[in-house]
Order: C-alpha cells, then structure tokens, then sequence
C-alpha cells in the first residue's frame, strides 16, 4: 500500500508538555489542530537530551552507544547508512531543508539536496565540552541562554523565517509530482537564545506565567549528579535579577506560539498545493527544555521536561487519538522506513509508529535514553517502563519515579525500602540494553581521542564554540 508523500518538522528544544493540546496555557493552535487531525503520542521520548547525539540517532535508527557519538562535538557525516541513504537507493526523493546539525553539507548524509542546513560550527562543534572528567573541565566561556533575553529579532528566528518560506516555495515547486518524496524541515525555535519575535512575546506578559516548580532557593536540593552538572552552566545563576528570569519564561513560551505560527504557514501551503490528502505528517523536537524547573535550563537531563518529546502523525490513514505506548525518535526513524516500504540492514532497536498505532497499547514497552555530554562527569541513562522511570547516574545513586502517581517527578522513590525490587528489576533491564559502566568508559575515551586529535586539552579549552546556540547560514535580513 502506497503511503504517499512524508512531510517531517522537526523543532529545537520543544518540552512535550508545552503544547495547548496537551493542556498547557502555552497557544500553539496550529499543532493543536494537526493533533486533532491524527494521533498524538503521550509518551514520546529523545534517544539523547542534546542536539547533535539526538540527530545521529535519528538519522540512523540507533542508540548513542551504537552511533558512539557522544556529544556535540562528535557530528554525523554519513558514516553510519540511516533512512536517508536507504530512501536514496529505493530511488524516493529525499530532501532537507534547514536545521540538521551534522557535520558538513559536503558530506552524504542521506539526501538528494540540503536547502540551507545549518551544520555544526567549522563542522567541530563545541569542543570543549568533550573535556567531562571533573578536575579538567571549566565552566562553559558563554552565557547558555545569550546575552539579550527578550522581545526582539535574532538570527534564529531570521532562519527560520527563512526555512519556512523555502518550505512554502518547495511546496509549491512539488505540487505537481507524481513520484512520492520525503522532505525534512528542521526549525531552531524554542532554542535559545531567548530572543521572541515582539508579537508572540506579548502573549505572555513578564510575570504573569506560572513560576517553574522545585526551585533550589525555596530548599529544594538537586540529585547530586545533576548539581555537579549544572556547575558548568549555571543558567538560573547568570540571570541579572528577576525581571531577566522573568523575560526568559516569557521569551520561551513566545518562541513555542512563533515555532506554531511557521508550522501553520507551512501547512497552510501544504494545502494550498493540494498535497495534504496525500502526504502524511509528523511532527517532533530532538529534546525538551527544563525552562527553570529544578532551576535548570536547555536540556541534558533525564527528567521529563528536557527527556520527553512533543511527537504527532498526522495522514490520511492515520486514525485520529492519543497513543500512550511508550515511543522515541528511533521509533520515527523506522516509520520513514516503513513508510516507503526502504529496507536499511543492521541492528536497530525501534520499531514503526505505523505498527504501533495498528496494535493495542502496550504500557509496559521499555524506552531508553542516554547522556554522554557537556557538563556530564559520568554517564547518565534513562529507562522507561510502564509507570516507571528509572535513572542511571555512573558513580551515583539512581533515581526512580512514579509517573503515574507523580508525573512532576517530586518523589524520588530509589532509596526507599519498599521499591527496591522496582530499582533492581529496572536496572537488569537497562543492562539488557548495555553496560553502562562499559558505555561510559567508552565515551571518555572516545572524547579523550577527540579532544587529542583536535590538539590537546589546552586547545580543546580555548575553542568557545558558540555562545548562545550554533550559529545559522546567513540568510540575509530580518523577516518582513
């Protein structure tokens, strides 16, 4: 059975509960209808909470540990055959335009054309956050969240103003094509720097927005893997006084509704080709934000505000609803596959969301999720199974929640005698899937390689990176 065409938008740092669907304040009308029009996955989850390792696991349908790209400084170039490289030998057109963080556009990384990508910095990345062994490391050289956090125009919304109207213009060039294509459009917003288009930042007034839960200043103490994390970047404490961390929520939630906006653009022009009845869409984000919660922002956590996914299919033989089987991006990266019927040999352990749906839901399936980069001083895995979510820290003890009782994550529960079969039995199931202690000592020797070839530690330490988030193609202007 032909599934016609596949539209993928894929945003930057979109918390999965930050959609108005969902039963958030944030407005994303255009998502909302588009969920309502197909499923809505409710228990979506990242292979990796940060960029580039996300991408990679995406693009080839395998974990971290299998891609051995660890961090943002390890980007994908092609190496590994992933769905694109297997619709370019079904013979489907397979095209991106904009974000893609991997390496270099020079490089096969599975599509026919690469409209504006916007690749990591000089194609080496963040450098020096590959020095993770506690006593090597320094503090991130920039401000995380950028210099200015406000109403405004930056080169992240220029971009992707810019990717939205070369999406529309695609569109409008395939309307006639009789052949079925694969298109992926990759968005920046809500990624920092927290700069919002004025009218999308004035929906949410400056003080007016819910204040972020379990705030260290009011005694709350974080896991201690996650505080000597949060020691490189210190986000909450570079804020200059309350009136910033104010205008940086606000800034969020505006980017969310600016993010909708060129979502509903691009299927508005969907329409206007008269495409949507045959092509299928789905929407996601490579990770979440913790947008202040713990007092922590950007992602590299396993909790569910920077580890959950906003994740919805929408088509014309996909039934509207919710799913609430567990599902990740790896699982979206078999879909592509499945959808064009393109066979790709290896290892990989996701499974087609076009399955998932046709089937009854299965509650109990095992996600899992791994953490290898910045600020991280050993590794860091996240299964999920059922109503629980069990944390693996290296060298510290884990976390366990309950997130049918507690879908906050208040409670650690892992030290508690009563749950101790829970922790036990959770983590043999994580071993199943690997060796943490065998990954993690891979990773720093990976990154330790990494940051010798690149010229010692010393140098690794001097390349900044990019303050603020990677810096996009020049597209010229601001939007209109």
């Amino acid at each position: 059975m032909s599934r016609g065409n596949l539209l993928i938008l894929m945003s930057d740092e979109h918390q999965a509960r930050a959609l108005g669907c969902a039963g958030h304040f944030v407005k994303t009308p255009n998502l909302d209808r588009l969920a309502a029009s197909g499923c809505r996955f409710t228990n979506a989850y990242t292979p990796s909470p940060i960029c580039v390792p996300a991408r990679a696991s995406f693009a080839t349908g395998r974990y971290v540990h299998q891609t051995r790209l660890w961090d943002n400084a390890m980007p994908y170039a092609g190496q590994i055959p992933g769905w694109g490289h297997a619709l370019q030998a079904k013979g489907v057109p397979v095209e991106s335009i904009g974000k893609l963080h991997y390496r270099s556009e020079e490089d096969p990384a599975g599509f026919d054309v690469e409209h504006i990508p916007m690749m990591v910095l000089n194609g080496v990345g963040m450098i020096f956050a590959s020095v993770r062994a506690e006593d090597e490391r320094i503090s991130a050289p920039n401000r995380m969240l950028g210099k200015y956090m406000g109403p405004g125009e930056s080169k992240y919304t220029e971009y992707d103003a810019a990717v939205t109207e070369r999406t529309i213009e695609w569109l409008e060039e395939h309307h006639s094509n009789d052949t079925p294509w694969c298109l992926y459009v990759g968005l920046v917003a809500p990624h920092f720097p927290l700069v919002c288009p004025p009218e999308f930042y004035e929906l949410y007034p400056e003080g007016s927005l819910p204040e972020p839960k379990l705030q260290p200043r009011n005694g709350y103490r974080r896991h201690p893997w996650v505080e000597k994390q949060n020691q490189l970047s210190d986000s909450e404490g570079s804020f200059v006084d309350e009136q910033e961390r104010f205008r940086a929520i606000s800034a969020y939630y505006g980017l969310v509704s600016w993010l909708d906006s060129n979502v509903g653009r691009i299927l508005a022009a969907l329409d206007d080709a008269g495409l949507r009845d045959t092509t299928t869409v789905v929407y996601a984000s490579d990770h979440g934000d913790n947008v202040g919660a713990r007092g922590l922002w950007g992602k590299s956590n396993m909790y569910e505000e920077s580890a959950a996914v906003p994740l919805i299919v929408s088509g014309p033989n996909v039934a509207p609803g919710l799913c609430g089987t567990p599902v990740s991006l790896l699982d979206l990266s078999e879909t592509i596959l499945d959808h064009f019927d393109a066979p790709l040999d290896g290892d990989r352990p996701g499974r087609s969301l076009f399955d998932i749906m046709a089937n009854a839901e299965d509650p109990e399936r095992v996600i899992f999720s791994e953490y290898h980069a910045a600020g991280a001083v050993s590794g860091c895995y996240m299964l999920r199974k059922g109503r629980w979510k069990y944390i693996h820290y290296v060298g510290f003890d884990p976390e366990l929640f309950d997130l049918e009782a507690d879908p906050e994550e208040i409670e650690n529960l892992a030290a508690k005698s009563d749950h101790a079969e829970i922790v036990k039995r959770l983590e043999m199931e994580l071993r199943r899937i690997c060796d943490p202690d065998l990954q993690n000592a891979r990773a720093f020797e990976d990154q330790r390689a990494l940051v010798e070839a690149f010229g010692g530690r010393e140098k690794a330490l001097a390349e900044t990176g990019a303050g603020g988030g990677t810096p996009p193609p020049d597209v010229g202007g601001v939007r209109p």
